[in-house]
């Protein structure tokens, strides 16, 4: 499969890159909605490439979807919001449609690289990994972005989280490489369907958002996530997850539920 989930148009004179998708960003819940994550994926590429040779890196990314990302061709940007040495704070936004409108917002805290290496620790050690199971059904049997990812879940955490590592097999687009941080991004939206706590066929519980604080890049291109959602009493859920690679642990993210029962 080497089919990625954008190829670039054009960049136009306003400093926007023009994108088609393709089918493989299709939701599973339905297929003329983009899955979160190529989305994410897209728009914290174009913020990485404004950091370059900055001596920042991304410690935190915070992504708004703002309405139903069409599978359709998309316009992205980016741009510093709030400039600094130190620490700066970047954003990129995603349109869409007849009416140019904007679908997602991503914002990003960018701050400065030292030397704490003698002092780093992880509050979660590695995942230990065990045997691979096979996904969850409602996941294997879809098409579009289901189709381009492998998932190998786990055996359930002793606290209940469910577990699972997943690898993107495509890549981001045909026009630059994929960073790990992107690889990540292609996946980490995935994390409310590995905790989730409805039966997929009786309740919809779609994110608004995904946020995700990284004490350390990533490294490689297959990433676990241990996640866990709850459902509140009026409609309205979470789902947060830790994050890892192969080394260990990365960080953690956050998802807000719309949950409705179809």
């Amino acid at each position: 499969m080497n089919a990625g989930y954008y190829r670039l148009v054009h960049r136009n004179d306003a400093g926007e890159a023009v994108f088609e998708s393709s089918e493989l960003t299709a939701s599973v819940w339905g297929p003329d909605l983009q899955h979160g994550s190529p989305p994410l994926a897209l728009l914290t590429r174009e913020i990485e490439e404004l950091l370059t040779d900055s001596g920042q890196r991304i410690g935190r990314l915070s992504l708004d979807i703002l309405g139903a990302i069409p599978v359709a061709p998309v316009k992205v940007r980016a741009w510093v919001q709030r400039p600094g040495r130190r620490i700066r704070l970047l954003e990129a936004e995603m349109r869409a449609g007849d009416d140019d409108r904007p679908v997602a917002r991503l914002s990003a805290w960018a701050l400065a690289i030292g030397d704490t290496a003698a002092v780093s620790t992880d509050r979660h050690p590695p995942l230990i990994e065990g045997p691979a199971l096979p996904p969850p059904a409602w996941f294997a049997q879809n098409a579009g972005y289901a189709q381009s990812v492998q998932w190998r879940a786990q055996p359930e955490s002793r606290d209940g989280a469910a577990v699972a590592w997943l690898r993107p097999q495509v890549p981001l687009s045909d026009d630059r490489p994929t960073t790990a941080l992107q690889r990540l991004a292609m996946v980490v939206d995935s994390a409310n369907g590995i905790g989730a706590a409805l039966p997929v066929d009786q309740y919809v519980f779609m994110n608004t958002d995904t946020v995700v604080h990284l004490h350390r890049l990533p490294t490689g291109d297959e990433f676990g996530m241990r996640a866990r959602a709850s459902i509140g009493p009026d409609g309205i859920g979470a789902t947060t997850a830790e994050l890892f690679d192969h080394t260990g642990f990365i960080g953690t993210s956050a998802q807000t539920l719309l949950v409705q029962k179809r």
